[in-house]
């Protein structure tokens, strides 16, 4: 019994091995394709060990003036204002996402009010509208608001496609919080608001962690109602500057692997930052389900 143990336990360790390697070759090349010169890129058959590695391409997205073959890019990407219109429209969208869509969590486990069923039903298949089909529908309706080619815009929109998964990801942990922690806070002179604030907001930080961290990668990776609503780079996010990007310098394969690889690093320390709670937010969500 205990090799039988030992084996499938090996066993499981060489499948996820083989998973993770599946899935980590592919940034592994896109990160060694943004150091290689483009003579190496290009070449047929493919160079696999390269001599001549170097950070150029990163150096050129950061503004740095640098000397490489190829076409050049440096200063015809905008990387700063690309990274700060990302960076604002994805925090500012997740910290109104979560505040929404917990406070909807909130009161769709807690209280009973006519159409509720209805109402929350309504809220997930509104989720699975796709971003290209209400790409064109908010282009129409944030131009004659004023709100198309703004990042504030971008937050909006965003919001309302992240509230209703943050909702329904939320009403699974505070549905599991026992009703009588607050009924006993009230019975204290607690408020129902002050309840909520001092003893059921805490105890859902794992399910604040695992939305923010999707709210986060979803407005960071979005592209369809971002390529449609924004114009100029004053509010031109990561993927569509990098889509610009890829139309503009099509040989420029070095250029292009860099910034996709700072468009990862972002995205990552946030991972990092709540990996603990996300963890746990996973978990028990798998539990409960």
């Amino acid at each position: 019994m205990r090799k039988r143990k030992k084996t499938k336990h090996l066993f499981s360790k060489v499948i996820t091995f083989i998973v993770l390697l599946v899935f980590i070759i592919p940034v592994l090349w896109l990160i060694w394709t943004s150091m290689r010169p483009n003579i190496e890129i290009n070449t047929r058959p493919p160079v696999w060990v390269s001599k001549n590695l170097n950070f150029d391409s990163y150096l050129a997205l950061l503004g740095f003036e640098v000397k490489h073959e190829g076409f050049g890019f440096g200063e015809n990407v905008p990387f700063g204002k690309y990274f700060r219109n990302s960076i604002i429209s994805a925090l500012g969208s997740t910290f109104f996402a979560l505040i929404i869509g917990t406070l909807a969590a909130f009161a769709f486990s807690r209280f009973n009010f006519k159409g509720r069923n209805g109402i929350f039903l309504s809220l997930m298949l509104a989720r699975a509208i796709p971003g290209i089909a209400l790409s064109l529908p908010l282009l129409v309706l944030f131009t004659r608001l004023g709100l198309s080619d703004r990042v504030y815009g971008l937050i909006i929109a965003y919001t309302a496609m992240n509230v209703p998964f943050t909702a329904w990801l939320m009403s699974g942990f505070i549905g599991e919080i026992p009703q009588e922690l607050s009924e006993a806070a009230l019975i204290d002179g607690c408020s129902r608001w002050s309840s909520f604030i001092k003893i059921e907001l805490p105890l859902v930080g794992p399910g604040l962690a695992a939305s923010g961290i999707f709210a986060f990668l979803t407005s960071w990776n979005e592209f369809a109602i971002a390529s449609v609503i924004t114009r100029t780079t004053a509010s031109k996010t990561f993927p569509v500057g990098l889509f610009d990007f890829t139309a503009e310098f099509v040989s420029d394969w070095r250029g292009m692997c860099a910034m996709s690889v700072l468009m990862l690093i972002p995205a990552v320390i946030f991972v990092i930052l709540v990996q603990r709670q996300l963890v746990r937010g996973l978990t028990l969500g798998a539990i409960k389900g």
